[in-house]
């Protein structure tokens, strides 16, 4: 036996004993499966909004900021499996979940052209003491495993001036007020002429994610803005 058979083999008696359960519905996963079974991704309710070129996450930003392409994995119901395991991966300081999420979504829209033309990966920023406090910046989290599969590279162009608090349970105009000129920008002259996807884990009201764009576009009006995130809730 060589080393690759005895690693396998080690491999499988570790899942024996303590065995990989799938993210959402909390059953063991067989092999080949990753963070969710097969049959849970089968169910997932992905929302195909990316091949839209006015779809309903534009509708939700529409205004002052002309966005190009918007796109989500999958519709967000608070209650349900789905949306627990990105509340999971988000306080439960569990990154790879966004990590796997964030890879298959870029392997499913790759192909029909999505990142064709993007030139910067930007994630919704996080005040430096909400960050230390949770430990890490989920739509950094995103926006690190979308670069790496796609090799278009992350920035870091926006930054949190003032804590919000939180966003849960505020109505669509509060959401907007909380997160109103929350964002500066920093080397803007790098933006200019840019194509930049700014990144989130789950867009609702859209309040945040604009805000990020509204900050970008007020300096550098001519830079272009595209939107993505793993979870889109339906608007009422």
């Amino acid at each position: 036996m060589d080393f690759r058979d005895l690693k396998s083999w080690g491999n499988a008696l570790l899942r024996v004993i303590f065995p990989e359960v799938c993210e959402v519905c909390g059953r063991a996963l067989t092999e080949g499966e990753n963070i969710i079974c097969l049959h849970c991704m089968m169910d997932l309710p992905k929302t195909l909004l990316h091949n839209d070129q006015f779809n309903s996450i534009h509708q939700r930003l529409a205004g002052s900021v002309p966005i190009e392409k918007a796109a989500g994995y999958f519709y967000y119901y608070r209650e349900s499996d789905y949306a627990k395991m990105i509340h999971r991966a988000t306080y439960n300081n569990q990154p790879r979940i966004l990590h796997w999420l964030a890879q298959q979504y870029v392997s499913e829209i790759k192909c029909d052209g999505f990142f064709d033309g993007i030139d910067l990966i930007q994630p919704v920023p996080m005040h430096w003491l909400k960050k230390m406090h949770r430990g890490y910046n989920q739509s950094e989290e995103i926006a690190i495993a979308i670069s790496a599969a796609t090799g278009i590279e992350k920035c870091d162009c926006l930054t949190c001036v003032h804590r919000r608090s939180s966003q849960t349970r505020k109505q669509r105009f509060d959401r907007w007020l909380n997160v109103k000129d929350r964002y500066n920008v920093k080397n803007i002259e790098s933006l200019n002429g840019k194509h930049i996807l700014i990144v989130d884990d789950v867009i609702t009201t859209g309040a945040t994610i604009l805000a990020c764009c509204e900050a970008i576009h007020k300096l550098s009006p001519h830079t272009r803005l595209s939107v993505l995130s793993l979870g889109v809730t339906h608007l009422q």
